[in-house]
């Protein structure tokens, strides 16, 4: 940890996570090894704008009071005090070649913001969240979740959001994948509970890293994508592994479901409940299988209908009995009072 603070850039940050560097002699050498680079083809690093474009966007680059250069950079229209005399009065060559240097410090100090991303940030990111993939519900994998949640600060901090979503995203995805083909393998007598321990899996991760990203989800995803992390995920189970297994698990519900305790009451329950969280539309292809586990699915009870619910409680009372299942000592019932 302190390794990775020594290496960084020395960024510091406000309220709004906005963030300049420091007076670091890293930042001046890294600019100065590559500013004879940055001369020879300006137009590569950035685009060269007039003198008088009022509206440009600019970064410039002061001396200190004996502590280094610092980089000034603004959005706003107060940068205009930040000009000197000499820069508006300067000849259109000397205007267009500083400005052509201040873009290329700032692309140079964004590169190396994000070199020190891939170096010092995501690696061990990555290693934690393969370990919480692999979670099982009986198992407790030792992570330090303080020095995680330490990590995704500092790249909220640092305007690394985007990266750090897009790599989380993918990362999750290609570990989906893996195991959908996992279940592509899996014979159909053991599919149902192949499934189940998948979703079971997973949603326990999601458990563990949904919490630890929750600085995260709530200054980036849910306050510039307009969603939640947690949705996100598991809108990402649903389609790399849910919906190209849907077809298969479908019919082995309705087999499974027409004959009782062929598989365990608490799988097909998982399953199902799991299903309609996922994409609530799957209910309409077996909509008597849904409705066993899922309360008020089927519309309401109409009066007319009466006699046509009385036959199928007898049509279901059969079937138990036939199958083994006997009503039980009927000799044992109370008398009725008229007796």
């Amino acid at each position: 940890m302190e390794a990775m603070e020594d290496d960084s850039l020395d960024l510091k940050d406000d309220p709004n996570h906005n963030y300049c560097a420091g007076s670091s002699s890293k930042v001046r050498s890294y600019i100065g090894s590559h500013l004879s680079d940055v001369t020879t083809a300006p137009q590569s690093v950035c685009t060269s704008a007039s003198g008088g474009e009022s509206g440009a966007r600019r970064v410039t680059l002061r001396p200190g009071s004996g502590a280094g250069s610092k980089f000034m950079d603004s959005d706003s229209g107060s940068e205009s005090s930040e000009v000197s005399e000499a820069d508006r009065t300067a000849p259109p060559a000397a205007v267009e070649e500083k400005f052509t240097l201040d873009c290329a410090s700032k692309f140079l100090l964004n590169a190396m913001a994000e070199e020190d991303y891939r170096k010092n940030h995501w690696p061990h990111l990555e290693k934690a969240i393969d370990r919480l993939l692999i979670q099982t519900p009986n198992e407790h994998i030792s992570v330090s979740y303080a020095q995680i949640y330490s990590y995704i600060y500092k790249c909220v901090c640092q305007q690394h959001s985007e990266l750090l979503y897009n790599d989380l995203t993918s990362k999750i995805t290609n570990h989906l994948q893996q195991v959908s083909t996992q279940l592509h393998a899996s014979p159909p007598e053991n599919f149902i509970e192949n499934f189940n321990t998948a979703l079971t899996q997973y949603t326990t991760s999601l458990q563990c890293i949904v919490p630890v990203f929750m600085y995260f989800n709530k200054f980036y995803i849910e306050s510039k994508l307009n969603r939640d992390l947690r949705e996100d995920l598991m809108k990402l189970f649903a389609d790399h592994v849910a919906e190209k297994h849907v077809n298969t698990l479908m019919p082995l519900l309705i087999k499974a479901h027409s004959m009782p305790f062929h598989v365990q009451p608490s799988t097909m329950a998982s399953v199902v409940k799991g299903l309609y969280s996922l994409r609530p539309e799957w209910a309409r292809q077996a909509p008597a299988l849904f409705s066993g586990f899922i309360p008020q699915i089927n519309p309401p009870a109409e009066e007319s209908l009466l006699s046509d619910y009385a036959a199928y409680d007898q049509k279901l009372q059969m079937e138990l009995s036939m199958n083994g299942f006997p009503r039980g000592d009927q000799s044992r019932k109370r008398a009725s009072e008229d007796s």
